[in-house]
Formats: structure tokens, C-alpha cells, sequence
């Protein structure tokens, strides 16, 4: 059987240029969640923030509105299109970039996570979580929205609550959980808003 082509392949670009293109985005909020706004009045100072796989940048817009030191990536040339529309004017540093690869000169107080980790092959999840270990201060943390399920097919490929314990375990702590009331009808009944604490040793 012949290979899918990389339009069909979630672990390639093409795949989210295509859905940014046709505008099939039914992960894409239209606003900010309710447990980022509570969370982020939570945080003093101006954190350095990144938002790896940022779509749209939504969050990243209102985070840098409130002074924080935000970077958005994706690596979707589409998706990086449509967030420099919203971003126009925004302090955000957006970058066209692969999150497993792209160079940093001093690691991230917090990373944020919504319909990121869901939109890659289960394959890579071990990478991503090495990766966030390395991006993520000691003291800081992993924060944002995890898609919870257990369904071979995707995207999304959804994580149980025990499975993603297990994945970030070797550099996180949990620090707060709880369900998500408003989430996207794609995601509805299966998030839950999570905060990994970046261990110190």
C-alpha cells in the first residue's frame, strides 16, 4: 500500500496548510478560554510565554495585551498567515518554525498548550514532552487546555488523564486540574485545563 500523501499526514505541514487554506479550522476558538483569562490573573510580572502550533494566535494576541513576552509558532506557512492578520500591530514575535527543531537563546517561564499536543501522531508524543522539558525554566510550568481520549484515529488524538501523567512525569509535577467548561463542540465533554509544574530537579 502506497504512502499517504503529506496533505493527508498530520506530522507534515501540508496537511494544516490545506485545512488553514480551505478555512476547516473547527479547533480554532473565536475568543479566549475562560481557564487562561483566570489563570493569567493569577501570574504577576511579564512572563516570557511560548505558544508552540498558535493557529490563529488568538491567545497570543490578548496575553501580549496584558504586557506579556510572547512568541506564537507554527510550522503551517498558512496558519502563520492567518495569525499575522490578527497579530497586525501586536508586540507578539510570530515565527514560521518546527517546535521539535527551532533555536531559543534562554528557555520559557510558561508554555502554552491548546489543540497542540492532540494534533500530533501519538508517535511524537515522547518528543514533545523531552521538548517541553528543555523549553520550560525550571520553576516555570506547562499550562493550557488537553484533549482527553483514547480513539486510534485523529487528528485529534486524544491522551488519558493517566497516559499524559505518565508522558510528563520525568520533568513535570501537577500542580492544578480541572474540567473545561467552554470548550469547542470538537473537543466538548474531553478537556481539562492543567497546570505541570516545571520540576527543579
Amino acid at each position: 500500500m502506497s504512502e499517504k500523501p503529506d496533505h493527508q499526514r498530520p506530522e507534515h505541514a501540508a496537511f494544516w496548510d490545506k485545512r488553514f487554506a480551505e478555512g476547516v479550522t473547527p479547533w480554532a476558538a473565536s475568543g479566549v478560554p475562560q481557564d487562561l483569562m483566570r489563570h493569567a490573573g493569577t501570574v504577576s510580572g511579564t512572563p516570557r510565554i511560548l505558544i508552540p502550533g498558535c493557529g490563529h494566535a488568538r491567545e497570543a494576541a490578548w496575553l501580549a495585551e496584558r504586557d506579556w513576552d510572547v512568541t506564537a509558532l507554527d510550522f503551517s506557512s498558512a496558519a502563520v498567515a492567518v495569525a499575522a492578520r490578527i497579530l497586525a500591530g501586536s508586540p507578539v514575535r510570530l515565527r514560521h518554525d518546527d517546535f521539535f527543531t527551532f533555536s531559543e537563546t534562554a528557555p520559557f517561564d510558561l508554555v502554552y498548550e491548546r489543540a497542540f499536543l492532540c494534533a500530533l501522531p501519538r508517535k511524537r508524543w515522547p518528543d514533545y514532552a523531552r521538548r517541553m522539558g528543555e523549553l520550560i525554566v525550571p520553576g516555570g510550568a506547562l499550562i493550557g487546555v488537553f484533549f482527553h481520549g483514547d480513539d486510534p484515529k485523529g487528528p485529534p488524538f486524544g491522551i488519558t488523564p493517566v497516559a499524559l501523567a505518565e508522558l510528563l512525569a520525568p520533568w513535570f509535577t501537577l500542580e492544578d486540574a480541572r474540567k473545561v467548561d467552554d470548550s469547542l463542540p470538537v473537543f466538548a465533554g474531553r478537556e481539562e485545563w492543567y497546570v505541570w509544574r516545571r520540576r527543579v530537579s
